[in-house]
Order: C-alpha cells, then structure tokens, then sequence
C-alpha cells in the first residue's frame, strides 16, 4: 500500500471514527431527557408501561455511555501486540450493549407481571393513566423512529458493530413505546390490567433485542465471516489478474470492522520469483480497490496444481 493510499485509509478512519461518535452522543444525550421524562411522567401519570419504558431508556443511558467510551478505545492505533488497531473493542461494546438489554428485559418483566397479578387479584388499585403519558408516548414513539434511521444509516456505512447495536435497540424502543402508548389507551377506557400486561409485552421485545444484538457481536469475535458474500466478492475482483490461475485457498479474519484476508494462489510453475510476487502484488491490489474495510492482504503463491480454471469456478475456500 502507497503513502498515499495510506494517508486516505487514516482520513477514512477519522470519518468513520467521528460518524459514530455523532450518532452515539445524540443517542446519549436523547435516550438521557426520555428517560427523565417517561420515568416521571409515568409515575406520576399512573402508567406502568411507561414507567417501563423510562426504566428501559435509563438503561439506554448506561450502555450508551459504555459504547462511547469503547469506541474512543477502538480509535487507539496498532501497536506490537495489537498489529491490526483496536477496532474489536467495539464488538465488545455490542456484547456489553446486548447484555445490559436482557438484564433490563428480565428486570421489566418480573416487575409487570407481577403488577398484573396485583391488578387481577385485587391487591392493587391502579388507575388509568393520564392524558400526558399518553403523549410522551407517542412523541417516544416518533423521536425513535428518526434515532433509529439515523444511527442506523450511520452503522451501516462505518459497518460498526455497537453503532448498529444501538440502531437496533433505538428500533427496540419504537416497539415498545407503542405497545405503552396501546396500554395506556386500554387503560384510559376502563381495562387498567392491560396497561401493565403491555409492560411485560415491552420485555419481550426488549430482550428479543438483546439476543439478536449478543448473537451479532460474538459472531464477529469468533471471526464468523460473510462467506457466500466475500467469496463471491473475492471471485469478482480477481477474475482480470493475469497470470492467476488457482485460488487454492482463501482465509478471512474479522478486525473490528476490518477484515484481514490470507489467500495462497497458483501461478506457472516456470515462472520466476518476481513475476510472481508482480502477479501477487496484483492480487493485493485488486482487492483492496473492491473490497471495502479491508485492513489487510497476505497472498502465498505456490505453482499450480492443475490445469487453469474458469475465472467462475475458481474456489475460495469460504463456505
């Protein structure tokens, strides 16, 4: 890679880097006034729901405060034992975004069935709630929608793994507004029960949420790569290399974001040394202008085995 390539990879860096941090801040500073306004307002307006879903943006503020000190540890350049940065630490913000979710999902639950019992035996007396708590609600319902197509779009395109855990659990919250919003309706017509009943369907959501998000962050500690999409990928960028005629192996490494590919290649058997460590060189190249994140290319060229394959059948070694 040129200095030149190099010093627009940093540039890159730093865009991605300050993209998240845009999306993590307005979340903090968003999920931190709904949640003292829903935790209020359902307390005061007599709103189980709500006040569980103010339970569940206070927990928003908690791990969002994480994800936001562990994505300015990812930013710490590559030392000797950390030769390709410090991007994981932003899967392990996810781990830690997906884990708060199900402990809070657990917690909210508990607690409204619990009042739902109280509310059908009899040995609580909940009122409807109130007009206000039913507009909190729906401004939730509606200031989520646009957090999570926001932090959404922003994951998508720095591919950070905790920025899109926090898309998913902005997401989560839109369900869960609406279901204390539908609670709090019931409730105002006669059916208390079904407000708190609406507090236990939040829970379920919230920790449906939180599977999916503990799901996404191991799979990228364990290196669980895209293969069918990569492999294809791979296949299209090196189908014009001359001089390529086996991928006889290919592996991929996940970095953060980042992905680190190790391919060895089969090239004539007569050629010399520096023809092909060109053709590898070309094989480097190749991918680092199609593929995007791509931190890395370590390529091992062998004489090839057989004779040359079609450029659509040459395998990759990804599943």
């Amino acid at each position: 890679m040129t200095k030149l390539e190099a010093g627009g990879r940093e540039a890159l860096d730093r865009e991605r880097h300050g993209a998240n941090v845009r999306a993590v801040n307005l979340g903090l500073v968003a999920n931190a006034l709904l949640a003292i306004v829903k935790t209020g307002v359902g307390i005061a307006g007599h709103s189980p729901a709500l006040l569980a879903d103010g339970i569940n943006s206070t927990s928003d503020v908690a791990y969002g405060t994480v994800v936001r000190v562990f994505i300015g540890l990812a930013r710490k350049p590559a030392d000797r034992e950390h030769p390709y940065g410090h991007t994981q630490w932003e899967s392990i913000a996810a781990l830690v975004v997906g884990s708060f979710v199900i402990t809070t999902a657990v917690s909210i639950f508990w607690d409204a069935v619990n009042s739902v019992y109280d509310v059908l035996v009899g040995q609580a007396e909940v009122g409807p709630a109130s007009l206000l708590a039913l507009v909190v609600a729906l401004f939730t319902v509606v200031s989520k929608i646009g957090l999570a197509t926001y932090t959404g779009r922003i994951g998508r395109r720095t591919n950070s793994a905790a920025v899109l855990a926090l898309a998913y659990d902005h997401r989560n919250d839109i369900f869960s507004a609406s279901a204390a919003a539908v609670g709090i309706v019931f409730g105002r017509l006669g059916y208390v029960w079904v407000d708190p009943l609406m507090g236990a369907l939040v829970a379920l959501v919230v920790l449906r949420t939180g599977i999916e998000i503990l799901r996404g962050s191991a799979s990228d500690l364990m290196d669980a790569v895209p293969g069918g999409a990569l492999s294809r990928r791979i296949e299209a960028a090196l189908t014009e290399i001359p001089g390529l005629l086996e991928l006889q192996e290919t592996r991929a490494h996940r970095f953060g974001p980042y992905l680190v590919l190790s391919l060895t290649i089969g090239v004539d058997g007569e050629l010399s040394v520096a023809e092909g460590d060109a053709i590898a060189s070309d094989v480097e190249a190749a991918l680092f202008r199609e593929i995007d994140m791509l931190r890395r290319v370590i390529v091992h060229y062998h004489p090839a085995q057989g004779a040359p394959l079609p450029a659509e059948s040459i395998p990759t070694g990804l599943s």
